[in-house]
């Protein structure tokens, strides 16, 4: 197959740009006129002047957890408890006997009447029908009586934090695998409509078997670099497994680590002391050295100065076990304290962000970390200081949409930390392959390297970013989103 009569972004400094691309089996081919009798098919496909760059990589998603919120209540757009309730009371009537009113999005700093969340305004709401609404961050969640009748703890005033709602949430309200397998076969679907073939999943042990079930029903449109949480350490050490377990397309990559909580739940650990330290700096130097000796770089998720601090600090202590051989990343990486930003370029740990957060983060940053904001989503600092930056989504906190993730990144609200639209494509393209240690197979469209390639109907190197879709989507070689012909 060649895609001819194109531009073709091939993300490659030595050869940037060209009309054709060759495809042989799963792979990139050489020149078109070198190589076009050595290939499988004579197929020629017209891109009628398109654009096409590497597959979009969502390098920070909770794939089973969006796939599953597109299907509950959401909340995002809820201007105010009044609003917020009001929907919960329309969605509770449509709960089957025995069943949960699920929803995410909520943000209480959203919210312009000022009310709050207790489990007294859901009970008016709901009745008695249970119900769990995840915040917006992941890191809060707020639940009825009934709700917290049916799972037995009825003393709670309902809003629980950090590691109470994650256990709450796993004891109580996970889905059928069934549930699981529909939601993701639907959100595979939306993910390669735009132009996602790659994805380091966030979701931890349980997300394994539901994209292990998919891989043998030949369902999985898309690569899984996949974490494990760190608290499964003694497990992997007793199974003596290691890392890189898996194929192609779904692979257990890495461990991750919580620091702290999050900007929206006022969690994120300050260098004021304000916040949750969730793990301390000694706990992440055990982890790191554990997780090393059996080939797992480490996750780490920090949001404030703090965390991010102890973490790195973790890092530089533990260097000899991992520098050089594992490629470890500290997660958000939201707040930092200034003298702290040249320290992931020093000690090499890439700064996995999420351009996306910064606009819909603004005004409550602006608000939260007022006297600080000098080191919030601090983006061009990082690259300019040489740390890698590699983009995701958050998904379901933000939305899985690498192109409007792309556009956050070059228009963020701070102009001094905006990146340009090469820098964020790459953060989005190459950089993420580089954390799996497949930079020389995937992140770029070169001879050799895999054909995972996203189809556009303009250059986003030329065109207006918003005015720029996704056409069509391929994963090794196969055509997952929209083939050809097109109009």
């Amino acid at each position: 197959m060649i895609l001819d009569n194109g531009v073709i972004r091939t993300l490659d400094p030595r050869l940037p740009s060209s009309r054709a691309l060759p495809i042989a089996g799963d792979r990139c081919a050489g020149g078109v006129g070198v190589h076009e009798t050595a290939l499988a098919s004579p197929e020629r496909v017209d891109l009628g002047g398109r654009c096409v760059l590497p597959g979009f990589t969502d390098a920070h998603v909770h794939f089973p957890a969006w796939a599953l919120a597109r299907t509950q209540l959401r909340l995002e757009d809820a201007g105010s408890l009044a609003d917020t309730l009001e929907r919960v009371h329309e969605a509770a009537a449509a709960v089957p006997p025995g069943g949960w009113l699920r929803g995410r999005g909520w943000r209480e700093a959203d919210w312009a009447d000022g009310g709050s969340p207790t489990k007294e305004a859901l009970d008016t709401a709901a009745g008695d029908v249970p119900v769990a609404l995840e915040a917006r961050d992941g890191h809060t969640l707020w639940v009825s009586s009934a709700g917290l009748a049916r799972a037995g703890v009825p003393e709670s005033d309902g809003i629980l934090r950090e590691w109470d709602a994650w256990d709450f949430r796993e004891r109580h309200l996970h889905p059928s695998d069934d549930e699981y397998a529909a939601a993701l076969r639907a959100a595979l679907k939306v993910a390669a409509s735009r132009g996602v073939t790659a994805v380091h999943d966030k979701d931890g042990a349980y997300a394994v078997p539901l994209w292990q079930r998919l891989r043998r029903e030949e369902a999985l449109t898309l690569r899984v670099w996949q974490s494990l949480p760190a608290d499964r350490l003694d497990a992997l050490q007793e199974l003596d497994l290691h890392a890189g377990l898996g194929d192609d397309l779904l692979r257990i990559g890495y461990l991750k680590v919580f620091m702290d909580g999050t900007l929206g739940s006022r969690t994120a650990h300050l260098l004021d002391g304000s916040g949750m330290a969730l793990t301390t700096q000694e706990e992440l130097e055990e982890i790191v050295r554990r997780a090393a000796a059996l080939g797992f770089p480490v996750a780490v998720h920090a949001i404030g100065d703090a965390a991010n601090r102890a973490a790195l600090d973790a890092f530089e202590a533990t260097k000899e076990v991992w520098h050089g051989r594992l490629r470890p990343r500290i997660e958000h990486a939201q707040l930092l304290a200034p003298e702290d930003v040249p320290r992931f370029a020093e000690l090499g740990v890439a700064a996995s962000v999420q351009f996306s957060h910064a606009l819909a983060d603004g005004d409550v940053a602006r608000r939260e970390w007022a006297g600080r904001i000098e080191g919030a989503y601090a983006y061009r600092s990082l690259l300019e200081s040489g740390a890698l930056l590699v983009n995701g989504s958050d998904a379901p906190i933000e939305d899985l949409d690498p192109l409007a993730g792309i556009r956050a990144g070059v228009e963020h609200w701070r102009e001094d930390q905006r990146l340009g639209i090469a820098e964020a494509i790459a953060a989005t393209t190459v950089n993420p392959a580089w954390l799996t240690g497949e930079e020389r197979r995937r992140g770029k469209l070169l001879p050799g390297y895999l054909a995972d390639l996203v189809v556009l109907d303009g250059d986003p190197f030329e065109a207006d970013l918003a005015d720029v879709e996704v056409v069509a989507t391929m994963v090794g070689g196969r055509w997952v989103h929209n083939p050809p012909p097109w109009d």
